[in-house]
Parts: C-alpha cells; sequence; structure tokens
C-alpha cells in the first residue's frame, strides 16, 4: 500500500547557498531510490518560515530503508545542523473512511 510522508521544515529566515545545495542533493538522491513515486515542495503561505514535502512511497518499507541510510543521515544531519532543529516526519497511509 502506498504511503505519503509529510517531511516538515522550519526555514528561520534564510535560504543560504549550502542548504539549498542539500536539499537539491537530498532530492536528486530521493528520486533514484526503490519505491520512490513523487514528491512535491510546498511553502506555507501565512508562515514564510515553514516548509513541507509530500513524498509518496510505494510501501512504508521502501520509505524506512532510505530514511534509515547512511547516505541520507548524513545530508539530514547537515540540513537540521543549518537549520537549527530537527526535520519532523509523519506518515500517512489512505483510511478506509
Amino acid at each position: 500500500m502506498t504511503v505519503k510522508i509529510l517531511i516538515k521544515r522550519k526555514v528561520t529566515g534564510f535560504q543560504s547557498v549550502e542548504l539549498i545545495r542539500l536539499l537539491n542533493q537530498m532530492r536528486a538522491l530521493t528520486m533514484g531510490q526503490d519505491g520512490y513515486m513523487t514528491g512535491e515542495t510546498l511553502n506555507r503561505i501565512d508562515k514564510a518560515d515553514e516548509s513541507l514535502v509530500i513524498s509518496t512511497w510505494r510501501s512504508v518499507d521502501d520509505w524506512r530503508r532510505w530514511v534509515l541510510s547512511d547516505q541520507r543521515r548524513e545530508i539530514q544531519e547537515q540540513i537540521d545542523a543549518l537549520l537549527g532543529q530537527p526535520t519532523a516526519y509523519e506518515i500517512y497511509e489512505h483510511g478506509v473512511f
């Protein structure tokens, strides 16, 4: 069953060249992962410092393999260090109601 991953970040008033480079690197690597289907990045209108990535994966196991990979964790640690706070994740699947 496909899952949607919500990735929430608070970008505190800046978009450094390094942050943009890391996010682009993460996006490029994600697109090559087994089970990755689609993704989109949204910026919140009423809170300019909040962004949301909605990522669709074939299964939660595919997502977990990627999120736990050393390659991804290394980049994510650098992103969180630049932002000064951890990225938040939520996993959703289609409901029956």
